[in-house]
């Protein structure tokens, strides 16, 4: 490992490409700034190993879950009709309707209600010129 010391806004090469720069020191924090191509992976160790042992845990989860999965589904297909086979959906069927009572006659002695008188339609009016902006 090279240990180097440098002061606020000094810069390391690394290579021909990727240049660090010190931007700030506060207390016991350093603030560091990277310039690299972007196919140059740069990432904090604490946040790989963060996510490697999060993907690790979540893999051996997964590999549980499946198992438990597997398990269900196969003890669902021996009760199943058919031993399982039958992978159509449910089908639904309506229920008969209600039969509904005959609409009730007008009684012949009544008059029909005289028609109501119509207002003519109103013009739409066109729109007017756009203001400019």
């Amino acid at each position: 490992m090279l240990v180097l010391t440098r002061k606020k806004g000094e810069r390391i090469l690394i290579g021909d490409d990727i240049v660090v720069t010190l931007i700030d020191i506060r207390g016991d924090g350093v603030r560091i700034g990277f310039d690299a191509p972007r196919g140059v992976p740069i990432q904090r160790a604490e946040v790989v190993t963060a996510v490697t042992e999060a993907n690790t845990e979540a893999a051996a989860t997964s590999a549980a879950t499946g198992e438990l999965l597997v398990g269900l589904l196969s003890r669902g297909r021996s009760t199943s009709p058919a031993g399982g086979q039958d992978r159509r959906p449910p089908t639904f069927e309506p229920q008969a309707a209600a039969p509904q009572a005959p609409a009730p006659q007008a009684a012949a002695t009544e008059q029909p209600a005289e028609p109501q008188p119509h207002a003519e339609p109103r013009p739409v009016p066109k729109p007017g010129p756009r203001p400019r902006v």
